[in-house]
């Protein structure tokens, strides 16, 4: 069953292209690395650049959990949770509804 999933969080100002730099690296690696990440979308806040929502699907519970335990992941997190601010990465689960994609 398809997973869909976002993860929210805010960045010190100070980090915001050191995190950036980490998003194209990750979502190059998933690119390459992990067919069944169906979709990986990183998204900045126009009017807040510290700001940032990745958008998910994965295509069953082994890709999410192969996508979660690899080391691109653990890379990754080195790079952005010392800069959180203003709390942890907030992650939420969801059921398409509707979608215009294939």
């Amino acid at each position: 069953m398809t997973i869909y999933q976002t993860a929210q969080y805010q960045v010190r100002s100070d980090a915001v292209d050191r995190v950036k730099m980490a998003i194209k690296e990750f979502v190059e690696y998933i690119t390459v690395n992990e067919p069944s990440t169906r979709m990986y979308l990183a998204w900045q806040d126009k009017n807040d650049p510290t700001k940032f929502v990745h958008l998910f699907e994965f295509a069953d519970t082994a890709a999410l959990q192969l996508h979660g335990s690899s080391e691109a992941v653990r890379k990754f997190e080195s790079v952005y949770r010392p800069e959180l601010d203003g709390g942890s990465v907030v992650f939420t689960d969801y059921v398409l509804v509707a979608s215009n994609q294939q």
